[in-house]
């Protein structure tokens, strides 16, 4: 296998402006298959506009954007998903006067493209799939519950679970541990991590807590006033002096809130 055959996604040469604003500059990333990759940066760095132009939300001004080799750029946020990139939400995107188990039959359909009044979610098979996703999660006893109901921690399993129906190649996750209590929010990264480990599928998650950040990743982006800071090994990220300074000194004082 060749080096760019191990390659998942690639962003090359990516701009992106708002006006005067600079959100994105000459951002070069690849990122292998299968890697765990953490995005950090303080706000407003450009973390989550290049979240965004990798799912298709945003269109960069310049550069490519690739997916397992094929230019993905000008596509729209469905044709993405249809490729094979699934996201989680900071704010999980759940039903929630549904219970958990009709919340992950209706993402079923939805990514089948079989979600209508004609044919319906239920089968015996999508439940049984739907169910698997729920065990791997530790989300089984929760089936048949509201999900109103539920914890914060619970909500983002849930929320993960069904970005997984569709047997994605690329997860993005949106701040997993934001709104999570301190007591809910390394079981639950543990149970995801797990849940995670018994598939191929690569992960890209922007996250604020750089102690989740150490524990989870074994690579950091680090982004700054939207340029890439500084990439590599987790310790050595944050051992960087530039990274200190701008990225790692803001937590502290500036809270928790996505760019």
């Amino acid at each position: 296998m060749t080096q760019s055959q191990d390659i998942l996604l690639s962003a090359r040469g990516i701009n992106k402006r708002f006006g005067a604003v600079v959100a994105a500059e000459d951002i070069n990333i690849d990122v292998p298959r299968g890697q765990r990759l953490s995005l950090i940066g303080s706000n407003g760095a450009g973390k989550t506009t290049f979240v965004n132009m990798v799912t298709g939300y945003l269109k960069p001004d310049s550069g490519r954007i690739s997916l397992v080799g094929e230019d993905i750029t000008a596509l729209g946020p469905r044709q993405i998903t249809n490729k094979g990139v699934s996201r989680s939400f900071q704010i999980p995107q759940l039903a929630l006067e549904m219970n958990v188990l009709d919340n992950m039959l209706v993402a079923q359909a939805c990514g089948e493209g079989r979600l209508s009044f004609w044919e319906p979610a239920y089968s015996r098979q999508r439940v049984d799939a739907a169910m698997y996703l729920l065990e791997r999660f530790m989300l089984q006893d929760h089936a048949r519950k509201k999900v109103a109901e539920l914890p914060g921690g619970v909500r983002k399993l849930l929320d993960i679970a069904m970005a997984l129906t569709g047997e994605p190649k690329l997860l993005l996750l949106d701040e997993p541990t934001s709104g999570v209590s301190v007591a809910e929010k390394y079981p639950m990264m543990d149970t995801i991590s797990e849940a995670l480990n018994s598939t191929d599928v690569t992960v890209l998650f922007v996250e604020h807590d750089m102690d989740i950040v150490l524990r989870y990743a074994e690579r950091i982006v680090a982004f700054y006033s939207g340029s890439v800071l500084a990439d590599g090994k987790p310790t050595d990220v944050l051992a960087d002096d530039r990274v200190k300074q701008h990225v790692t000194g803001h937590f502290a004082a500036a809270g928790s809130e996505s760019c």
